[in-house]
């Protein structure tokens, strides 16, 4: 069986998926996966071991493209799909399936998708309260009502990293192998309304480096700023254990960074879902974001958030666009948390 999957747009969401693809191949071990997926996500996907490869999508986030997408479909055409499985929940997300001829197209309703999806399946979200039992729920052929009648326990992502490749990009970025190596996940995709204060993750690195630890800023190049004003509210006799390495790196360098990493903190991001795919101990701080929907998925994490209820709130209400809930966070309380994970 070929299978073509149209996957999210998101890092997190894309982790997540995973477990889809698990499910898939726990059902049909000889069906070949192949998972269409924006640039930057296709080397997450080849440290999948379902998957066989990633297919570039080469159009923007929120484009409607016809043209593009119709060529896309049109040269897919002689790869044979059985079937396809269209995860985003959008009306452009479906159009490549239909236009590559595949058979059977599965997904949620979506965007009243009648006509683009031949095998409909319509969403309770009480029924299924996680992100991730969405994602699943669509690998089983006969429709399944609500999580609880998943057929069997979530198959939770698990990224693969080798050794090897962690003792190469430890002398690539000259770590020191003396001190234990803990990362910080600053940033976050909707900005600080998300994000742990920097003040407070430099204070954080500070209780770390007394103890003998090293700190490694992981993220994209808008976290770089973020990065060096963490560094700057360091005391000086310690900015030489912190390396702030957001932008310096590709997503393929942060995913082997994090294996190596003894422990992560991190904001509710794309980061902290590799972290926990990795199995990394995670301390994984939350504000107006709620875990109840795309929680991390590891037995290593210890969950930090102070208030209930999902706020949609993209800036924050304070000084510097943070959100109280987060400021609120105080560093001994996730030192303390992290300490516990790692002993």
């Amino acid at each position: 069986m070929k299978i073509l999957v149209i996957g999210p747009s998101w890092i997190g969401d894309m982790v997540m998926s995973h477990s889809l693809y698990r499910t898939l191949k726990s059902q049909y071990p000889d069906a070949i996966i192949d998972v269409i997926a924006p640039a930057w996500c296709c080397s997450l996907l080849s440290r999948m071991q379902e998957i066989n490869q990633a297919i570039t999508m080469h159009i923007g986030h929120g484009a409607l493209a016809i043209g593009e997408r119709y060529r896309l479909g049109k040269a897919l055409r002689v790869s044979g799909y059985d079937r396809a499985y269209v995860l985003p929940n959008s009306f452009k997300s479906a159009l490549v399936p239909l236009f590559a001829g595949i058979k059977r197209r599965i997904g949620w309703c979506g965007e009243m998708r009648y006509g683009l999806l031949n095998d409909i399946r319509m969403l309770d979200k009480t029924a299924f309260p996680l992100m991730v039992e969405r994602y699943v729920a669509l690998g089983y052929d006969i429709p399944v009502a609500s999580a609880r009648q998943l057929p069997q326990p979530l198959l939770w992502p698990q990224i693969q990293v080798e050794e090897h490749e962690k003792i190469k990009i430890a002398f690539q970025f000259h770590l020191s192998v003396k001190r234990q190596l803990i990362g910080f996940c600053p940033g976050a995709e909707f900005g600080t309304a998300k994000q742990w204060p920097y003040y407070h993750y430099a204070m954080l690195a500070h209780y770390l480096i007394a103890e003998g630890k090293q700190v490694v800023l992981l993220g994209s190049t808008k976290d770089w700023h973020l990065g060096n004003d963490i560094i700057a509210a360091l005391p000086k006799e310690d900015c030489s254990y912190c390396r702030n390495l957001a932008g310096a790196t590709q997503l393929e360098q942060v995913v082997i960074l994090i294996a190596h990493c003894y422990g992560i903190v991190s904001n509710d991001s794309g980061l902290m879902h590799i972290a926990a795919a990795l199995n990394r101990p995670l301390v994984a701080l939350y504000g107006p974001s709620s875990p109840e929907f795309t929680p991390p998925l590891s037995r290593q994490v210890r969950i930090i958030r102070l208030i209930s209820g999902y706020q949609k709130m993209r800036t924050g209400a304070v000084e510097g666009g943070y959100h109280q809930s987060l400021i609120d966070i105080q560093p001994q309380r996730v030192y303390q948390e992290l300490s516990e994970l790692l002993s």
